[in-house]
């Protein structure tokens, strides 16, 4: 099982997510790049073969289908998402694609590779395993496993290791839900 062996400091992820959001010398599909992997724990390859069907804009909300339940993205996010589907380049292509891919390559018609991806991450100074493994288990901590798998598109014996790993309690999940029910 995976497990986060060298955890990213959790300060030190999230002063990342905050440059990834406001940083103007950024290219565009590097912030929502980044953003995928330290908020929502996707490898680069899973990034890397992201559609613009998988981005879905509602009335009310922006949602992205990394697993078979969208996630709704936070506003700032959402934004970059929007954005990103509606300006998407390639390195071939000096205007607009008409690829499907979200983050398109450098061949016409293929999606930028996970070895490229991985490297764009990697000059953002984002340590991917750690990256991913500090997300994972954090979110591991709020979801119960089934939730976690539907949503990030892992299956769900890993999943449940994770959540064990992070001792996240389904029970004290699911009374959180009773309470917000009833709340409303």
């Amino acid at each position: 099982m995976e497990r986060p062996t060298q955890p990213m400091d959790d300060e030190a992820r999230w002063d990342t997510a905050r440059r990834l959001l406001h940083d103007d010398t950024l290219k565009p599909e590097d912030h929502l790049a980044g953003l995928l992997l330290l908020l929502y724990a996707q490898w680069p390859a899973t990034i890397s073969r992201l559609t613009v069907n998988h981005v879905e804009e509602t009335d009310t909300a922006v949602r992205i289908h990394l697993g078979t339940v969208p996630v709704e993205l936070p506003i700032p996010v959402a934004e970059l998402a929007l954005h990103q589907v509606a300006v998407r380049r390639s390195h071939a292509a000096l205007a607009r694609t008409d690829s499907p891919w979200l983050f398109p390559g450098g061949q016409p018609g293929r999606p930028i590779s996970a070895w490229a991806m991985g490297e764009r991450l990697r000059k953002l100074g984002i340590r991917l395993a750690e990256a991913r493994s500090t997300a994972l288990f954090q979110l591991a901590t709020e979801l119960p496993a089934a939730v976690l798998a539907r949503t990030l598109g892992i299956d769900i014996t890993v999943a449940v290791k994770w959540q064990r790993a992070a001792a996240g309690d389904w029970a004290a999940y699911a009374a959180e839900i009773s309470r917000r029910k009833k709340d409303s």
